[in-house]
């Protein structure tokens, strides 16, 4: 069984919010409970089917990631008691998602291909094609919205409309461009390339909190480093590792969650081989062997390691 859902009535609990991915409770108000469902989503559309173990996977990923950067900068993450749990700090959260991108891929290569050269208030140059190497990272943020799409928007527009403050905002820009060269690093001694990753911060005691997932294959893109540059040189498509052959696979069935559109029918075949893609990449990430959690006893077992945590 998948975990598609939870419904706990949690001790102390003051809140309750069904993300996208994430079942996420509030316990007296400064405690989250955030469990990594299976649920799957893309072009801001949550698809009809779990994927197993999905969830499982972001859950651990993010915990080893969160781990080897606490030097870099201060996280929300207390314990993980479950493989699909994370319990921490409740932050309050920055209206912004801090997209850092090295090379042109996904919705950036996407925005080129249609002629277009200035990506969120950032110049890209002229003569790039899909996957190049940027000259540098750039920082493409996006709202963060509650439903529905998040919306790609400029530094300027962020500190002119005053979602985030200047001095804030430059400060997140030197965290995620410190996260993504960390990431990037533990990357290439895994054989990977961190193409482009999101990070989420908040405040907690007045102090910047990383917050949510990193380094996962939801927020993340990642490219084989071997052979890389012999595939861009032949024009051939990266082999990589990412959530981005699920959207391309949307894509090819006509959806892209705009208006009218039908999510195309998802049968056991193709679940089963997204859900391989996910602990391939949990294992080449990580480097550790990807140990399934019992999925008949899921919810019961959930439930339980959390109210042990508390």
């Amino acid at each position: 069984m998948t975990l598609d859902r939870t419904n706990y009535n949690l001790p102390g609990q003051t809140a309750y919010y069904k993300g996208k991915v994430r079942d996420v409770y509030t316990i007296n108000k400064d405690i989250l409970v955030m469990i990594a469902s299976d649920r799957i989503s893309a072009f801001d559309v949550v698809l009809p089917k779990g994927i197993p173990y999905k969830g499982q996977v972001l859950n651990q990923i993010a915990e080893q990631f969160l781990n080897a950067t606490r030097d870099v900068v201060p996280n929300w993450l207390i314990s993980t008691p479950h493989p699909n749990v994370s319990i921490g700090k409740m932050c309050q959260p920055f209206k912004v998602e801090m997209v850092v991108r090295g090379y042109l891929a996904g919705h950036a290569a996407r925005t080129y291909s249609e002629g277009k050269r200035i990506l969120c208030g950032v110049i890209l140059p002229e003569g790039l094609k899909e996957n190049d190497k940027l000259p540098q990272p750039i920082i493409t943020p996006t709202t963060k919205a509650s439903e529905g799409h998040d919306e790609d928007i400029s530094k300027e527009e962020i500190i002119k409309q005053n979602i985030v403050s200047k001095e804030y905002y430059e400060q997140l820009e030197k965290y995620t461009l410190a996260l993504y060269k960390r990431g990037q690093e533990i990357a290439n001694k895994m054989g990977l390339i961190l193409v482009d990753t999101k990070y989420e911060f908040g405040l907690f005691n007045n102090e910047i909190t990383l917050m949510d997932e990193i380094h996962t294959p939801d927020s993340s893109r990642y490219f084989y480093l071997e052979g890389y540059e012999t595939r861009q040189q032949k024009g051939e498509e990266q082999k990589q590792l990412s959530k981005e052959f699920v959207r391309r696979w949307l894509i090819e069935n006509g959806f892209q969650g705009k208006e009218g559109q039908v999510v195309p029918e998802m049968d056991e075949k193709w679940i089963n081989e997204i859900s391989a893609r996910y602990i391939e990449l949990f294992e080449k990430v990580t480097g550790r062997t990807f140990v399934k959690a019992n999925a008949t006893t899921i919810l019961k077992d959930v439930e339980e390691a959390i109210l042990k945590a508390l």
